[in-house]
């Protein structure tokens, strides 16, 4: 199944403020219902591609790869009602995972919770699957922002090795892991790639690791051409597609065995949904998915 957004691209001019429940946000359908929020993803809307039923009879943690620049497909399918996320998804509310520093911006923090999104911190991932309530579903960008020097064009190299907490959070509480990837969201801006041995890699990661995000050298189109360069999108399509849930048994304290146990899976199954969906979303069959 296949679902798109409105060819609109709307921004809105009134901000209101949500409370703080605890570490997630009180999503307002007005701000849901705004097909985007963002101008980047008014060239081409993205679409959002449904696998698997994700029954609402348990807790989700969405991984949501790769990031991007700015992880377009993520937060259109995921922070807004664009493509129907409620009618793809009947029983589930989503929750946007995304870094402290967004909801110290002012503008940002009101609209973020408005659309439901919370803290990535573990405490608000916790306060968010603990609820009495089933049907909670966490959508993480895995990768993060050192996805950013990555994010080349025709390339599809995750951050994902290493990254085991969201594998962690899923135990703790028994939620479902749910593999995410928005084909064509390294492609929407061009990007300047350093040798990693270089200076320039190393100044990107050491600010990186400071401030939580990374300075990236990109460009896309101008504003009243897609002849010149500006930083607004290049047309390209972004195509979400979200995999088939793995069940994961709660374990309060678990193991690093079963921690490893259930990356590998999800890995496996991360590999499987990019081979099977990859050339319908435009790829050739030579793509393949790198993990560093």
């Amino acid at each position: 199944m296949v679902f798109q957004t409105g060819p609109s691209c709307l921004w809105p001019h009134l901000i209101l403020s949500s409370q703080d429940l605890g570490g997630e946000g009180r999503p307002f359908s007005w701000a849901l219902a705004f097909p985007v929020f963002l101008p980047s993803s008014c060239p081409l809307p993205p679409q959002l591609v449904k696998t698997a039923e994700l029954p609402p009879d348990r807790n989700y943690v969405l991984g949501s790869h790769p990031h991007g620049i700015i992880a377009v497909g993520t937060v259109c399918n995921f922070a807004t009602e664009g493509t129907g996320l409620s009618q793809v998804f009947p029983g589930l509310r989503f929750s946007l995972a995304v870094l402290n520093c967004l909801l110290y911006l002012p503008g940002h923090r009101e609209y973020f919770l408005s659309c439901g999104a919370c803290s990535v911190n573990r405490q608000s991932l916790d306060y968010v699957l603990s609820q009495s309530q089933l049907g909670r579903a966490v959508v993480i960008v895995v990768g993060g922002a050192n996805e950013a020097l990555y994010a080349v064009p025709g390339e599809h190299c995750l951050t994902l090795r290493n990254r085991k907490g969201f594998v962690r959070l899923a135990l703790r509480h028994g939620a479902s892991l749910v593999p995410v990837y928005s084909f064509g969201e390294n492609d929407i801006f061009r990007v300047k790639a350093f040798a990693p041995d270089s200076w320039q890699h190393l100044l990107q990661v050491t600010i990186k690791k400071l401030l939580s995000f990374c300075p990236c050298i990109f460009w896309g189109r101008g504003l009243f051409s897609a002849k010149s360069w500006g930083l607004l999108p290049l047309a390209r399509p972004i195509t979400t597609v979200v995999g088939r849930p793995i069940p994961v048994p709660q374990c309060p304290q678990p193991t690093e065995e079963q921690v490893d146990h259930y990356h590998t899976l999800y890995m496996k199954a991360l590999e499987q949904l990019f081979e099977e969906h990859k050339e319908s979303c435009g790829l050739p069959a030579s793509a393949r998915l790198t993990f560093i």
